[in-house]
């Protein structure tokens, strides 16, 4: 590969995919507002930029993975930000869980400039991102894409196309973490009911796993809920508040009510009020145990 490709956002899953660019061939100019995580990349040769905007070439490709809507605005639209530069034909790859109205908002922005907003967000934790097995979900411009597939690949085990509408990709990710986190909530309280009536965790973990829920997703966090581990955290019960409210905000918008979502929002922020924001998001969890009176702080 000769193209170079600005990254922005080197955190627990930006640094994992922007690795396995690096293996793919491709050169790489990269941003990260925290100094320092970028000097793994360095050694193998990419190149650390000082502002958002100089990680870009005109006409080229730039990827960003990014907390939330603020940050990706920032790097975007805001002072320095990279909109202005990527210019006629170039590409913004935005593979951050973010907000549909940003994503609308950007890719206008984008036009203005004679480039291309495509959303590309990713299912998957930072062991999958590592490994090139994270699932992509596409929308934008279908020459866009094709001229993206590459780095696609290079990435991810499976992209699913999901039309020209620049936030269908990001509804789709929404749609998606609102399965996961309302699936934690529900293994949470099926496995300390368990728990609370004499069965081990693992034990009906391993159960459920077994029989009905034997798929990726049970295996994954019920090993995670059943012993109890949250302290490493692959994906954090801040981050999980954030997306909940995505959602909750998507779901107003579109006159959707959501119920469950509601639930787990409230089982989130208890659990951000208690100070385990850093923690796996998994860790909502201990609020169902402490409800029933099995953990105590």
């Amino acid at each position: 590969m000769t193209e170079t490709v600005g990254f922005i956002g080197l955190g627990s899953m930006g640094l994992p995919m922007a690795r396995r660019l690096l293996d793919a061939g491709y050169a790489l100019r990269v941003y990260n507002r925290t100094p320092g995580k970028a000097v793994e990349l360095l050694e193998r040769g990419a190149r650390e930029m000082k502002t958002p905007a100089e990680t870009v070439e005109p006409g080229g490709i730039v990827i960003t993975m990014l907390a939330n809507d603020a940050a990706l605005e920032t790097v975007t639209l805001g002072e320095h930000g990279m909109a202005a530069v990527l210019g006629a034909d170039g590409i913004h790859l935005s593979m951050s869980t973010v907000s549909p109205h940003l994503a609308r908002r950007l890719a206008e922005a984008h036009r203005a400039h004679g480039s291309h907003y495509l959303a590309a967000p990713v299912l998957g934790r930072p062991t999958a991102a590592a490994a090139g097995k994270l699932f992509i979900l596409l929308s934008g411009m279908a020459a866009a894409k094709h001229r993206v597939s590459p780095l696609l690949e290079a990435m991810g085990q499976g992209t699913h196309d999901l039309g020209e509408d620049p936030a269908q990709g990001h509804i789709a990710k929404l749609a998606a973490n609102f399965m996961i986190l309302a699936s934690i909530e529900t293994y949470a309280e099926t496995l300390t009911f368990a728990e609370k009536n004499g069965i081990g965790r693992m034990e009906m973990m391993k159960l459920l796993t077994g029989t009905i829920l034997n798929a990726p997703l049970f295996h994954l966090y019920g090993e995670l809920l059943a012993k109890e581990e949250y302290t490493a955290p692959g994906f954090k019960l801040a981050l999980g508040l954030k997306d909940i409210e995505l959602i909750l905000e998507t779901g107003a918008n579109s006159r959707m009510p959501l119920p469950a979502a509601d639930l787990v929002h409230n089982r989130l922020l208890t659990a951000l009020a208690k100070g385990r924001g850093k923690l796996d998001m998994t860790a909502l969890a201990l609020g169902v145990s402490e409800d029933a009176g099995l953990r105590r702080e």
